[in-house]
């Protein structure tokens, strides 16, 4: 394709501003159902997995959590190559609907109490939908995303869709701080904890809608106009080496290292404070959703700044930092948690904001350019499966799974940080791959 056929498909800054929303409030749907899941594991333990043991309640839940994750690369081929074959935007629209519908689903569950096995049964099921979904939305969004947004200021115009996340972990934590607020604790256990869940259908009715208004890529429509769509790219990308070769690189060092970094500071932390630290779990719901906030504008600065100095430079100090200070930043907030234990000092909160909002830093740094760069490293006619099928595979096995390996570390190893040198050694790993092998993509033309 050339350059000028390129610019004649430019999206326009209006429409593009539409289509920004419209995708952005789909995965944020798609994140505030998943990620409620991760915000309720502590409250899922009793009612679904019963135990003498509290210990095996919150593995049994975290389990159920990582099923949703690994099952992502599933989804991310399903999707990804329909996503290739015919358009990036027919596959939006199954994804929210299949979300939604087992999100809002698992709000009406009995619970164990009420069917016995069959409740978790339903749950894992139930989940296993959700990660299908999440699949071919979360990666196919950024496709999407980057493909309309034309050749100057990529990193920032995408930033925007990384805010996704952590907004769907805000939704999703404020209500359970103000329903656990509003509630007393018998009525959160018997009822309460189901509203999240609920409000999803109204979010679903209003997602499709903003979901069927979506234009298809003007990338898209110049493969389809040129007949490059009709072969299964997934397998092509396996056989030719530069495309496995970023693939791996998406892998390990970007969507990994991503996901990992996403669930030690969005997910871990108030599972840390509130079972390790054993902080008052309203309170830790509130310090949350002060990280949240901050990482907002930080993700948005780090998208900018690798339109001005390249993503890689960027990207490459995220993971340095995340791989010299993660283990010290845990340790920090036990130090500090336990000393408001014992005499409620309020500067030791003011400690534990200061290292969410460090963390939160070195999480933007990685994540702020990811969504332009998942795009760029791949052609246009093979991009929606080669980025979609790494970066779920990294979401879902490895960032998936790090609430669980880390908290079945810890107890092995009967320290609540022995953990932590997980995620640690793979950010340093992924560090020194990415200084080698990481390509620079900030200039990159995605029509070709």
């Amino acid at each position: 394709m050339t350059d000028t056929s390129a610019s004649e498909t430019q999206t326009s800054p209006h429409s593009y501003k539409k289509v920004a929303i419209a995708a952005c409030f789909g995965t944020f749907l798609e994140w505030y159902d998943f990620l409620t899941f991760a915000t309720l594991a502590v409250i899922f333990g009793p009612l679904f997995f019963p135990s003498s043991d509290p210990s095996t309640g919150l593995l049994a839940s975290l389990a159920i959590f990582g099923v949703g994750m690994v099952v992502r690369p599933i989804g991310a081929v399903i999707f990804g190559s329909i996503g290739d074959r015919i358009g990036r935007r027919p596959v939006f629209i199954i994804t929210i609907t299949l979300m939604g519908f087992a999100t809002v689903c698992v709000g009406f569950l009995p619970t164990y109490d009420q069917i016995g096995i069959w409740a978790p049964i339903l749950l894992v099921s139930l989940r296993l939908l959700q990660g299908l979904s999440a699949g071919g939305e979360i990666g196919g969004s950024a496709v999407y995303l980057t493909e309309h947004a034309g050749d100057t200021d990529r990193g920032f115009k995408t930033s925007f869709l990384q805010l996704m996340g952590p907004l769907g972990i805000l939704a999703s934590t404020l209500q359970i701080a103000l329903l656990q607020h509003w509630l007393t604790p018998e009525a959160f256990l018997l009822w309460g904890w189901r509203v999240p869940f609920w409000i999803s259908l109204l979010l679903l009715i209003i997602g499709f809608v903003l979901r069927r208004s979506l234009e298809e890529t003007p990338v898209f429509i110049e493969l389809s106009k040129e007949n490059k769509t009709r072969e299964w790219q997934l397998l092509h990308n396996f056989k030719d080496s530069e495309i496995r070769k970023r693939m791996f690189l998406l892998f390990f060092c970007v969507s990994s290292s991503g996901a990992i970094l996403f669930f030690c500071v969005q997910v871990y932390t108030a599972i840390f404070l509130k079972t390790s630290v054993n902080l008052v779990p309203e309170l830790v719901d509130q310090l949350s959703i002060f990280a949240t906030i901050t990482l907002f504008p930080l993700t948005i600065f780090a998208g900018w700044l690798s339109d001005k100095v390249g993503r890689k430079p960027v990207v490459v100090s995220g993971l340095i930092l995340g791989a010299l200070l993660m283990r010290s930043a845990y340790l920090g907030m036990q130090h500090l948690g336990n000393t408001f234990s014992q005499n409620s000092d309020l500067g030791s909160l003011l400690g534990i904001a200061m290292i969410l909002t460090g963390l939160s830093l070195i999480l933007a740094l990685v994540v702020g350019p990811q969504t332009a760069l998942l795009a760029e490293l791949f052609p246009a006619r093979n991009r929606n499966s080669a980025a979609t099928l790494p970066h779920n595979l990294a979401a879902g096995w490895i960032g998936g799974l790090l609430p669980l390996i880390v908290t079945w570390l810890n107890q092995q190893w009967g320290d609540s940080l022995a953990g932590l040198w997980y995620p640690v050694g793979f950010l340093g790993l992924a560090a020194f791959i990415a200084i080698w092998f990481l390509p620079e993509t900030s200039k990159e033309n995605l029509a070709k």
